[in-house]
């Protein structure tokens, strides 16, 4: 369980890392320096700018509460998380034309599920942020 654990660690810190990457090269799109093209036509483009903000921001608070071990991050995320799955949503559905969307949109929902209970959930992130996991306030380790 170990193994499993420092792997979704390593495995957030490289999601967090390339979110913020994907923000910032989105949010210069918008500033005219267009280095990957990465606007979707298919999106409004309000929505695709909020898209990248959320998108940086997720990235930044990550990375910055995980190496201060800030013990708001799992909230933070959580609540990032929230914001994320629901511009997918819309996106997804009232966007979106290609085949494969509502399968990818079915993985990313599940990716952000998965990733918040890690953070709330798990004795090594509830350690590494400082605050009690449900299993050891309720005495169960």
């Amino acid at each position: 369980m170990a193994l499993l654990s420092t792997a979704m660690r390593y495995f957030l810190l490289l999601s967090a890392l390339f979110m913020l990457g994907w923000g910032l090269l989105g949010l210069l799109e918008y500033a005219g320096f267009v280095l990957l093209d990465l606007k979707n036509p298919d999106f409004l483009p309000a929505t695709q700018l909020v898209h990248f903000i959320i998108i940086f921001v997720s990235g930044a608070v990550y990375l910055t509460g995980y190496f201060t071990r800030w013990s708001g991050t799992p909230i933070a995320m959580a609540v990032i998380f929230g914001m994320l799955a629901m511009m997918c949503t819309i996106q997804t559905f009232d966007m979106m034309t290609n085949d494969g969307r509502y399968a990818a949109y079915g993985r990313e929902i599940v990716m952000y599920i998965v990733f918040t209970i890690f953070l709330f959930r798990s004795n090594a992130m509830q350690e590494h942020f400082g605050r009690p996991s449900p299993a050891r306030m309720a005495g169960d380790v």
